[in-house]
């Protein structure tokens, strides 16, 4: 059951921007939550009443509960979880800790967020497949199943594709990079809090995501998340003291990395984020995940009828299996289009050649409405 008329209410109340202006880009960054201010005024507070103590009495705790709570929606482990600065860092950390051996090829597509195929782009030892998308909006597994082979070292690519919103088969994707002997490394960030993420069920190697989008809980983290049976067969070459083993003994004569995902941490994690994403996620998990996931179809769901009664082109997916909650509209001045839009108190996004507008669970169905009749009004 979706949600009823005064939870969305009260719902809507933990969220102040929404009483201020038609809030329609979680895909970029999702909303500010009174919840996640709380977490934030809880970490401000204890800085002020207890300096450097309050890392031994909570702050450490913190860490420990977000890579719990992180792992559980990600269908993972807390010895599966790390806690990174970002998704580059995470990619660059892992990207190098895997032994290459003979093989040196990548495989990624023509959709991904591009920091993903940076990581190889800068290596020229690496041969970086680039598979094409049919129509700009999908990749059919079978492109990745000729192109992975013995000489493949990595199958790394998105969840959820930010630039079309459809959704891989990620299971599929780690069938294919393991039958073939490769590592499965998928980049997750527009998936969690908007669908279901199932890591272990998966079978996927590796997966990055983190609180930014629709997790609304802020920038500077990311979440990488490693299998347990494989942790031990990656040693990475960029550390810092929060991956050793004995992370207080400062023995910089000696070094062990961690038996588990924090091997691959760099340092000390940004603790106003961390505080931040426990708040965001938490103000979600209230209402019940799979409540969110359906009310974001739900509303997916009227937006795209609304656009396609209105005669707008979309570049989304029309399988309700492989689709998610970003919509591309297509428009002949995407950016103009945007800052018009802003004018009216309405926030959406804008990639090339389309206006990108992504529904959360806090939005309304006349939201969707506003924001499609302003779309109108561009053209």
């Amino acid at each position: 059951m979706t949600l009823n008329d005064d939870e969305l209410h009260r719902l809507r109340a933990r969220f102040p921007i929404l009483g201020r202006r038609n809030y329609l880009n979680s895909c970029s960054l999702g909303a500010l939550s009174v919840d996640a201010e709380a977490e934030l005024d809880d970490f401000k507070d204890h800085w002020h009443r207890m300096g450097a103590s309050a890392w031994y009495e909570h702050w450490m705790g913190k860490l420990d509960t977000l890579r719990a709570e992180a792992a559980g929606l990600h269908g993972a482990q807390p010895s599966e979880a790390a806690l990174l600065p970002s998704t580059s860092a995470a990619l660059a950390v892992v990207a190098d800790a895997v032994p290459q051996g003979e093989r040196n090829r990548v495989v990624c597509t023509e959709l991904d967020f591009p920091t993903l195929a940076y990581q190889w782009r800068v290596k020229p030892e690496i041969e970086l497949v680039v598979l094409r998308s049919p129509d700009g909006i999908r990749i059919d597994p079978k492109q990745f199943e000729e192109v992975v082979d013995e000489r493949t070292l990595f199958v790394a690519t998105s969840h959820v594709f930010f630039s079309t919103g459809y959704v891989q088969d990620i299971t599929a994707l780690a069938r294919i990079a393991r039958e073939a002997g490769a590592w499965s490394l998928i980049d997750g960030y527009q998936a969690p809090g908007q669908i279901p993420v199932d890591m272990t069920g998966a079978g996927v190697d590796m997966y990055t995501s983190g609180p930014l989008k629709w997790l609304c809980g802020g920038p500077g983290l990311s979440y990488l998340f490693v299998r347990q049976d494989r942790i031990a067969e990656l040693h990475p070459r960029f550390t810092s003291w929060f991956a050793a083993k004995d992370q207080f003994a400062f023995d910089f004569e000696h070094f062990e990395f961690r038996d588990d995902a924090r091997r691959f941490e760099l340092g000390t994690p940004s603790l106003p984020t961390v505080h931040l994403a426990l708040g965001g996620q938490r103000a979600l998990a209230s209402v019940g995940w799979d409540r969110v996931f359906a009310r974001v179809r739900e509303l997916t769901d009227h937006l795209m009828g609304r656009c396609d009664e209105a005669g707008l082109t979309l570049r989304t997916s029309r399988d309700p299996a492989r689709r998610s909650g970003i919509v591309m509209v297509a428009h002949p001045d995407p950016k103009g289009a945007v800052a018009h839009l802003d004018a009216m108190d309405i926030v959406v996004d804008h990639r090339p050649g389309h206006v990108r507008i992504s529904p959360h669970v806090y939005n309304t169905v006349d939201e969707v409405d506003r924001v499609v009749d302003a779309l109108l009004g561009t053209l």
